[in-house]
C-alpha cells in the first residue's frame, strides 16, 4: 500500500490545506476530497462514449498513462495532463478543468462508489502528454465512426 500513500501525498499536495484534505478522504464516507486543478494539473473531460475507447488507445501505446477518472455514471472520463493544457486545448465537446476550477478525487488506495480511478495517480507525478492523448482521441474517434459503417 505504499504506492496509494505515494499517491494520496502527491494529490494533497495541491490542497490548500493537504493535512484537511487527507483528513477528509478518512472521513468523508463516499470516500472522496475536492482538489483544485492547475497546479500539478489540469483534467481534459472527454464523454465516456470516447473516453473509454480513448483510455484503450493509450494504454495499449503507453506502459503507464497519466491518472484517470471515471464519474458514477461512466458518462465522462477524465485524463491528467500537465498543468497549462486546459487553456490551450481546442476540442468540440471536451470539457476541462485548469486554474480556477475543483474535481471531485477519490481516495486513490480505496474502492469508492461514486468517482473512481480506472487509472491511479502512480505518486510521482505521471501525467499523460496532451499531444499523444490528442492522437489516441483521433484514432478512437475513428473507430468510433468505423463501428457504424458496418
Amino acid at each position: 500500500m505504499a504506492g496509494a500513500k505515494t499517491a494520496v501525498e502527491w494529490l494533497a499536495s495541491v490542497a490548500p490545506d493537504p493535512e484537511a484534505c487527507r483528513w477528509e478522504w478518512e472521513r468523508n464516507p463516499l470516500g472522496v476530497a475536492l482538489l483544485p486543478a492547475g497546479r500539478a494539473w489540469d483534467v481534459l473531460i472527454l464523454p465516456g462514449d470516447l473516453g473509454y475507447p480513448t483510455l484503450d488507445v493509450l494504454t495499449r501505446v503507453l506502459d503507464q498513462p497519466g491518472p484517470v477518472l471515471a464519474d458514477f455514471g461512466d458518462n465522462r472520463v477524465g485524463f491528467f495532463v500537465p498543468p497549462g493544457t486546459a487553456a490551450r486545448w481546442l476540442g468540440t465537446g471536451i470539457r476541462t478543468a485548469g486554474p480556477g476550477t475543483w474535481i471531485v478525487a477519490p481516495h486513490p488506495g480505496r474502492a469508492t462508489r461514486g468517482v473512481r480511478w480506472l487509472v491511479p495517480p502512480d505518486g510521482a507525478g505521471t501525467l499523460t502528454d496532451p499531444a499523444l492523448l490528442e492522437l489516441a482521441m483521433h484514432e478512437a474517434a475513428a473507430r468510433l465512426a468505423g463501428d457504424g459503417d458496418g
